[in-house]
């Protein structure tokens, strides 16, 4: 098939297919006489895994990381069973690093004590300890009493 049909069949575009070639992600595909791409299923099957890992959270470089053990049968259950692990660890810092951000949002913003219409200067409205509410105060004007 042309990169058209499986950009079709994968619901991918040209460009994403062509990148995903010069990064290894997929293997090179046969050049027709007339210098088009002719792929496979097995191009197809290669790419519905790239995405399948994609939507489990894992990077592009990860998954490069990952074809050449597939392609030579290294990649058994207890080696996605690690990955899966290690994935679900970066998974659970990075809700606790959310978990963190929001209690800060909330903080700041349950702090905010000047006019809702109230023009104010970056200083104002800067955290001196991060975690701790602002008490944002109006914008001293040069010409106010």
């Amino acid at each position: 098939m042309k990169i058209g049909e499986l950009a079709s069949v994968t619901g991918l575009s040209a460009d994403t297919l062509r990148y995903y070639e010069k990064m290894a992600v997929l293997d090179p595909p046969v050049r027709q006489a007339n210098g088009y791409r002719h792929y496979n299923q097995q191009h197809v099957e290669r790419l519905k895994f790239v995405q399948s890992a994609k939507a489990l959270g894992f990077s592009l470089a990860e998954i490069v990381a990952f074809i050449p053990r597939l392609g030579v049968g290294q990649f058994g259950r207890a080696e996605i069973e690690h990955e899966l692990r290690v994935k679900l660890h970066e998974v659970g810092r990075e809700i606790a690093r959310l978990q963190e951000l929001e209690r800060h949002l909330t903080v700041t913003f349950e702090g905010l004590s000047c006019k809702f219409d109230a023009p104010l200067s970056t200083g104002a409205a800067t955290v001196d300890d991060p975690g701790q509410a602002v008490r944002v105060r109006p914008l001293k004007r040069a010409n106010a009493p």
